[in-house]
């Protein structure tokens, strides 16, 4: 697939099946990661992969998670199974690094950035996925237990694997509404 072509016509697909990406292809993805734009070099970012028995670690983590912060019982139950949902599952985490140039918000578009790329690597290999976040990518209690410090966020949790059916085809917009000359 061309550049172009994977650009215009992504489209995330949330039931995903095996295989996932593996070794070299898994590799490649989180290189892809690793190129995004990072305005003086701090690579304020960090990749946790949670594939195979790592899927349920993760599952009981953000159980615990929940339940550490009074969700309701059909939110923990459901938090146990939520990464179950793909065979891969990348958490990009922003790692606040403080600099007297680049931000924190700098730092985290940057990781947002990383994620994009991932995906895009994902769906050049023939793999298809999707970007979450939700109740999860801002719970503290899911942050430490991650070992994420107080000034790190996750910034999103990259669902891998194939799909099950093709994604619709990418809607036709209109750029219009959305751009103004100055």
């Amino acid at each position: 697939m061309d550049a172009m072509t994977l650009l215009l016509e992504r489209r995330s697909c949330a039931k995903l099946t095996s295989p996932g990406p593996a070794g070299d292809q898994l590799a490649a993805i989180l290189r892809a990661g690793m190129q995004v734009p990072d305005f003086q070099h701090l690579r304020p970012w960090e990749f946790i992969v949670a594939a195979d028995d790592g899927r349920n670690r993760l599952g009981e983590l953000m159980r615990q998670a929940a339940e550490a912060a009074g969700e309701p019982g059909e939110v923990i139950e459901r938090a146990a199974r939520m990464p179950l949902r793909a065979p891969v599952v990348i958490i990009v985490a922003s790692r606040f690094r403080p600099h007297p140039l680049v931000n924190k918000f700098e730092q985290q578009l940057s990781a947002g950035c990383a994620v994009m790329a991932m995906q895009m690597a994902a769906l050049a290999q023939g793999f298809n996925g999707i970007w979450r976040s939700g109740w999860p990518m801002f719970n503290r209690h899911l942050h430490a237990a991650l070992g994420l410090g107080d000034e790190d966020q996750i910034i999103g949790f990259l669902y891998l694997g194939t799909a099950e059916a093709p994604p619709p085809p990418a809607r036709d917009v209109d750029i219009t509404n959305h751009i103004r000359a100055l």
